[in-house]
């Protein structure tokens, strides 16, 4: 089973600099690849391979650019890698055309395939081209060391995320039953409504900082282009979409091991994220909230302990249909946060309604 370990780096001046020149290195040889691809497939109507760009890179574009033999060679090879995975996942997954990366991304990162090291004791990682890197190791592992990212997040720290196979077998699927399943209606209002009654109450981490956001981004628009005040006012900003970022994060995990934890299986409801954003009245609300960013924890930490997760069609009318007769109430609006079922007379709340239904749509 792999399994990702991120840690916080301490690099000295010196090594932040070769950090910089192998992001910046990555990133040139990635775009490169991207557009010798674009290239040779408008011209000749042929796809290069990894391997056809690995030779081109090796005797033409090295010799030309003598700081590229300063980088590690493996994580330039990563970045062809990288491309070659954009266009498979482009053609597969219709997810959009492979974009050329921009030294302007708030996150920044390189890979490092093999020969790097970690020192537990020492609390030291040793990767090549680089040197011994300080790290806060707060936890140990055991395991086949596999690919290992550095990255670089807008507020100038540097973490390391290795990837490690630990040789265990994903565990065997649970059996559950109807009482061991739990449905959950996901919304704004409540981040979550549990089939069981129980409302969990939505954050709202980044409506809470809208104020102290803006007045943050008047500053920066305020200092001068270029001057040292504004890339300090920037650097303020940025601290704090972080720490919204970390928040959410924080509670997610949360939330979602809690839940997996306490249920054999949960069912949950196919939303169109992306289709729903595009109403304005609504899509801040639905980006604070990050739904695709919880269900993808659920699914993980469900493969991790055995658990399901099970998903409903995306058109199923779960808030209008009565969960104790069956009646379906074509009318119901989105204001309306109540409503009694003209049939069996059920006063019900639309969310724990949902959620039930939610639930009962798995046949069991």
């Amino acid at each position: 089973m792999l399994k990702a370990y991120k840690f916080r780096l301490y690099p000295a001046l010196d090594q932040i600099q070769d950090f910089e020149k192998h992001i910046g290195s990555c990133r040139f040889v990635y775009n490169w690849a991207l557009a010798e691809k674009i290239k040779s497939y408008e011209q000749n109507n042929k796809s290069l391979s990894r391997f056809e760009l690995q030779t081109i890179l090796v005797k033409n574009v090295k010799p030309s650019n003598e700081w590229l033999k300063e980088i590690n060679s493996q994580s330039l090879l990563a970045s062809l890698i990288n491309v070659e995975s954009a266009f498979t996942k482009f053609f597969r997954e219709k997810t959009g055309f492979p974009k050329f990366k921009s030294k302007k991304n708030p996150l920044q990162s390189f890979q490092i395939p093999q020969h790097y090291s970690i020192d537990f004791e020492k609390g030291i990682i040793k990767l090549p081209k680089i040197g011994e890197v300080k790290a806060k190791i707060h936890r140990k592992f055991e395991g086949i060391l596999k690919t290992a990212t550095v990255s670089r997040f807008c507020t100038g720290k540097y973490f390391i995320s290795i990837l490690v196979e630990n040789n265990e077998k994903l565990p065997e699927k649970q059996t559950f039953s109807k009482e061991t399943t739990m449905g959950i209606d996901i919304g704004i209002k409540d981040f979550a409504v549990l089939s069981s009654g129980e409302k969990i109450q939505n954050p709202k981490y980044l409506k809470n900082s809208l104020t102290r956001l803006k007045v943050l981004q008047k500053r920066v628009s305020r200092k001068q282009k270029g001057s040292k005040n504004r890339a300090k006012a920037k650097q303020r900003l940025t601290k704090l979409h972080e720490k919204i970022s970390n928040q959410r994060n924080d509670f997610q995990h949360k939330l979602s091991f809690r839940l997996i934890s306490e249920n054999q299986a949960i069912s949950l409801e196919t939303l169109n994220v992306k289709g729903m954003v595009k109403n304005h009245k609504l899509a801040q609300a639905i980006s604070d909230s990050s739904w695709s960013s919880f269900v993808t924890k659920l699914e993980y930490k469900a493969q991790w302990y055995g658990k399901t997760i099970l998903r409903i069609g995306q058109f199923e009318p779960s808030s209008k249909i009565c969960n104790v007769c069956g009646y379906h109430y074509s009318g119901l609006t989105l204001k309306e946060r109540e409503w009694e079922c003209p049939d069996c007379k059920t006063k019900h709340d639309r969310d724990i309604n949902a959620a039930i239904n939610i639930k009962k749509f798995e046949s069991f």
